[in-house]
């Protein structure tokens, strides 16, 4: 998928976590090979270029496709599974697999903690400790090394923290009413909720909106909190962001 992975497994049989490791990983390669935009022979461009249907896809295909068709529903059209004419759900992909990858690994007997970071992107299980919750640093994007918050699991079993912008990768958020770079007034939006699926489609959708209309609309969504900024170093978020920050 063009970045890196990483997992933070705490506690189960190590052999058992070795095998669900084993796993996760080869399920992420597989969802590389069939998502891929760039391999001719991958899944996903046999079925935009009408060589198959989505009945003859591995079943995951119509999964990924149901659940970009409703982050394109409940964003009204911010978040799209197209480009340039073109299928392409690759936004939604990353979340889905990494969450995936952190249920199997959940699965394990024994364990009590799961992280796994999808170039930045992260889903959390459990706790890594007694008395300890997970904690994740955002990456502050004027300024590079330093952070611009640090969010807690504290509280709950099961937290995703994904983030869109352009310090990383510069300008490579479409805006799917023109189809060109989305130009706003931000640099970066991260989205705390319980599923990275969910929570890597709206930063998406909120950073091709803009501040202003992102953050109205993301106070409106269930169980997610948000962290807005814009290029001139303005710091906006939801209502209920505090109580995740520590």
């Amino acid at each position: 998928m063009g970045t890196v992975f990483s997992f933070d497994v705490r506690g189960g049989e190590p052999g058992a976590v070795r095998a669900a490791l084993d796993a996760a990983v080869a399920e992420l390669h597989r969802a590389d090979d069939v998502f891929s935009t760039y391999r001719e022979n991958s899944e996903l461009s046999r079925l935009a270029r009408g060589e198959l249907s989505v009945e003859e896809c591995t079943p995951e295909v119509a999964e990924v496709l149901e659940l970009g068709a409703q982050a394109e529903r409940l964003s009204d059209g911010w978040f799209s599974t197209t480009y340039q004419g073109r299928l392409d759900p690759t936004g939604i992909v990353k979340g889905w697999a990494a969450e995936r990858a952190a249920r199997r690994l959940a699965a394990v007997p024994g364990v009590s903690g799961v992280s796994v970071n999808g170039g930045g992107d992260v889903q959390l299980s459990g706790t890594p400790g007694p008395q300890r919750p997970w904690r994740v640093g955002v990456a502050d994007p004027l300024r590079p090394g330093g952070l611009a918050a640090v969010i807690s699991a504290a509280g709950t079993d099961r937290l995703a923290v994904a983030t869109s912008g352009t310090a990383e990768r510069g300008a490579h958020i479409v805006d799917p009413r023109t189809g060109r770079s989305a130009v706003t007034d931000l640099v970066a939006v991260t989205v705390v909720g319980p599923s990275l699926t969910w929570a890597d489609c709206w930063a998406t959708a909120a950073f091709a909106m803009g501040s202003r209309q992102a953050l109205a609309w993301l106070e409106d969504l269930p169980e997610v909190e948000a962290l807005l900024i814009t290029a001139g170093d303005e710091v906006r978020c939801t209502g209920g962001l505090a109580a995740r920050l520590g």
